[in-house]
């Protein structure tokens, strides 16, 4: 009896674990697929981030176009914007920005007192947890402030850490604010024994850039030697036009939001490009190309570096002997050089300008070699022969960088010399990513702090997550196919020689990849973008089912209305560009003018006689102006059934 009950409980001890061994197993084996999943979708976001920042740094080349040939197009009501072109002497002095701006008995928001003190820091913390605004006049007197006192600072800060004073290194937070209550709540307010570096990307995309700003600016005055600044590549007027910063301001600032934009011009250019910790650690923003010369970037005017979208302009195209002008005084001499109210504009020469941007926009790749970053389109791809090659001419050994989002908020590579910092969680979608912050000490390795701001995600199982994550993907995917439908169709109707309106999943792939140019593994991805038959062959023009670009008027033929989808972003800071007066109007002419320089640049095949007709149909009430910000919002992408995309539908993997 007692050797039968012993081996009956061993075979059920052997029963139970295999049990536990297979359901462990199937458990690793979904965990794995939801991963995937959540990776296919990181993927699908930092594909389309990248491509539109490729985008906004081509627009730089238009600009150039668009100078060289400005003096030749016959409508001399085209400006530019003022802004863009405004040298520092011409800039109003501080008197017309705050002194002239009174704060009413009424404003009942935190009052600053200058000099600042740690009290001021305490003060807008609690002021801006509880959502409120800072009024314009101490907005001001910050920046100006904080402009003074940077125009003092090398182009490099040099730090050094101690066992009783370690660094705090913060990459991108992106209008994050709660990621920035988060780091301080986690590790101490900035202070003479708390030192802190904030590596650029302080602003666009969230909504709360100007009160990071404001706390990084305030802290910064506060302790001018403890906290320090670093450009990245968003620290730039012309980027907020496209990611939201410049309308943040304008929204919570209607009275004296241009004023601030003004002075947030001149101080981006006056943000130091790095900083040294303990003459062994280089943090930027970017990263480094095989030129990358620290010795020639340590003596640059930074300051000349206004924007990436307006690059050094040099020509010898003989103009007429006359200077050319616009009704603003924008002048084009006789060497095409560009004057603003007779002071020329001045430009750093092209090696130093492509150094800065290399800096601030570069990656670091696996792979050896230093070669155009053509995700980005600005910038180089560096791998770890670039790295090893420039840190041991400069006896460095460790190169902190940010500028990228990375699932776990941080990322070691080339063998350990590179490391990647990006602390705005929740970057694309909630649960989409940690954020991180990195202590150094000098002789100790880096250490790393992991975070997650949670809301609703916290009670939510990682299942729900990832299905959160991928419906957010697959939409914006959608709307990117949808904004080429005319090219892939004539793409798929290209390779569909039996007009059967199928083709193999190959072929498919093919012609998405070769119009859209996103990198993506659309096989993985077929399954939520098209319907396959039996046999596996995909019914291409399912690719647009369930979605259009709404037309603001049933007029405008299909193509000019994706042309003008895919390119409203660009168009929307060309056209603030020649909206001087800031009044949200230009005439049609203007545009009209604008358009031919448009598509002459970006060789887009449309008749002008049809831009030329919408033209006319936006002109509502037949004035002569269009409200361009109202014409490009006509122009939106409509997802249809939404509902019947459930939890167990989407799978990205």
């Amino acid at each position: 009896m007692g050797c039968s009950s012993s081996s009956t409980k061993t075979r059920k001890s052997e029963t139970s674990l295999k049990a536990a061994l297979i359901i462990q197993n199937w458990y690793r084996g979904y965990k794995a697929r939801l991963k995937a999943r959540q990776h296919y979708a990181l993927t699908i976001f930092q594909s389309i981030e990248y491509a539109d920042e490729q985008g906004q740094m081509q627009l730089s080349t238009f600009f150039s176009f668009m100078f060289e040939n400005y003096a030749h197009v016959h409508k001399e009501e085209l400006e530019l914007r003022k802004q863009s072109l405004e040298s520092e002497q011409d800039m109003r002095d501080r008197h017309d920005y705050v002194d002239l701006i009174d704060v009413p008995d009424s404003y009942n928001g935190p009052r600053l007192q200058f000099p600042l003190t740690c009290t001021d820091i305490d003060l807008l913390l609690e002021a801006f947890k509880e959502q409120q605004i800072l009024h314009a006049h101490y907005v001001l007197e910050v920046l100006f402030e904080t402009k003074k006192v940077l125009k003092q600072m090398p182009n490099f800060t040099h730090v050094q850490t101690s066992p009783s004073k370690e660094l705090t290194i913060c990459g991108d937070l992106h209008g994050k604010l709660d990621d920035l209550f988060m780091i301080f709540y986690k590790n101490g307010l900035p202070s003479e024994n708390n030192p802190y570096v904030f590596n650029g990307d302080f602003v666009d995309r969230g909504k709360n850039s100007i009160e990071i700003l404001m706390i990084l600016c305030v802290s910064f005055l506060v302790y001018p030697n403890d906290l320090h600044l670093n450009r990245g590549n968003h620290e730039d007027f012309m980027m907020n036009l496209r990611y939201g910063f410049t309308k943040e301001i304008l929204h919570k600032y209607k009275l004296h939001g241009k004023r601030i934009l003004q002075i947030l011009e001149e101080l981006y250019a006056w943000l130091p490009i790095g900083t040294i910790v303990d003459n062994e650690i280089l943090v930027i923003h970017g990263g480094i190309s095989e030129t990358t010369d620290l010795n020639l970037l340590h003596h640059v005017e930074r300051n000349k570096m206004k924007s990436v979208l307006i690059p050094p302009t040099e020509t010898n195209r003989d103009y007429d002997t006359d200077s050319k002008h616009n009704k603003v005084g924008v002048t084009f001499n006789a060497h095409g050089r560009i004057k603003t109210n007779g002071s020329p504009i001045e430009h750093l020469p092209k090696h130093e300008w492509e150094q800065i941007i290399d800096i601030l926009w570069s990656d670091p790749r696996g792979k050896n070699g230093c070669f155009p970053n053509t995700g980005r389109g600005g910038g180089c791809y560096f791998g770890p022969d670039v790295t090893s090659k420039i840190l041991n001419k400069y006896q460095l050994k460790m190169l902190i960088r940010s500028h990228e989002c990375k699932p776990e908020g941080y990322e070691i590579c080339h063998d350990g010399k590179v490391v990647t910092i990006f602390s705005a969680s929740n970057y694309y979608e909630e649960g989409s990513n940690r954020g991180a912050y990195i202590k150094l000490c000098s002789g100790t390795a880096p250490r790393f702090f992991q975070y997650q701001v949670t809301k609703a995600t916290c009670f939510q199982p990682l299942r729900q997550r990832v299905y959160t994550m991928e419906s957010s993907a697959i939409k914006i995917l959608k709307e990117r196919v949808i904004s080429r439908k005319s090219d892939l169709t004539r793409a798929f109707q290209l390779q569909d020689h039996r007009k059967s309106g199928k083709l193999s999943l190959s072929q498919w792939a093919f012609c998405m990849e070769n119009i859209l140019g996103l990198n993506l593994p659309w096989r993985s991805l077929s399954s939520n973008l098209v319907n396959i038959d039996k046999n596996g062959n995909v019914e291409y023009m399912s690719s647009f089912q369930n979605i259009h670009i709404e037309k603001p008027v049933q007029e405008a033929h299909s193509t000019l209305v994706e042309t003008l989808y895919r390119y409203r972003s660009d168009l929307e800071i060309i056209f603030n560009a020649i909206d001087t007066d800031h009044s949200g109007l230009i005439s049609v002419e203007e545009f009209r003018a604008m358009w031919k320089l448009f598509s002459a640049h970006y060789n887009v095949l449309i008749d002008d006689s049809q831009v030329n007709k919408l033209a006319n149909l936006m002109d509502l009430n037949k004035d002569g102006s269009i409200d361009f910000n109202e014409f490009l919002k006509a122009f939106y992408v409509v997802h249809r059934y939404e509902d019947l995309m459930k939890p167990g539908v989407t799978n990205l993997g």
